[in-house]
């Protein structure tokens, strides 16, 4: 489904189709979780040497314009990539010590946000929910003490 619509968004908008995006877009959309520009470009590179960061920033980018990933810096200076599953939706708690990201679903944060926008005569077309504080490992280990 997503390399259909990739492949329609990309005619509809003027881009051209390459080999090198195409390799690009399908390894990022066959990973789960988080990935940054360089490490998608290690992976591709396994199969293309020839591939480059700015091809594989461009193809990120297009993937987000189109919905098929979602761009996120979770309080770093990098960008972090992950793709979008269609009909998925989940939300991250980011530990400020360690960089661990989790993921969650809860379907009653779900139900209160579109009742806030129902009160408020809001449509939501999309959000992004994430909770910065300290895992379990970082508190244990004191790494959360004057780290805010």
């Amino acid at each position: 489904m997503e390399k259909k619509f990739l492949t329609e968004y990309l005619g509809s908008h003027g881009y051209r189709q390459s080999s090198r995006r195409n390799r690009i877009a399908e390894t990022f959309l066959s990973i789960s979780g988080h990935i940054s520009a360089e490490e998608l470009l290690a992976l591709v590179r396994e199969r293309d040497p020839r591939v480059g960061l700015t091809t594989v920033y461009r193809t990120l980018k297009l993937l987000t314009r189109c919905g098929l990933a979602l761009e996120t810096k979770f309080n770093r200076q990098i960008s972090m990539f992950e793709p979008i599953p269609e009909g998925k939706h989940h939300d991250h708690l980011i530990c400020l010590g360690c960089g661990t990201i989790l993921e969650f679903e809860n379907q009653a944060i779900e139900t209160l946000q579109e009742s806030v926008a129902g009160e408020m005569d809001f449509r939501i077309t999309r959000h992004i929910l994430e909770l910065y504080g300290y895992c379990r490992k970082c508190v244990q280990d004191g790494l959360q003490d004057g780290n805010e």
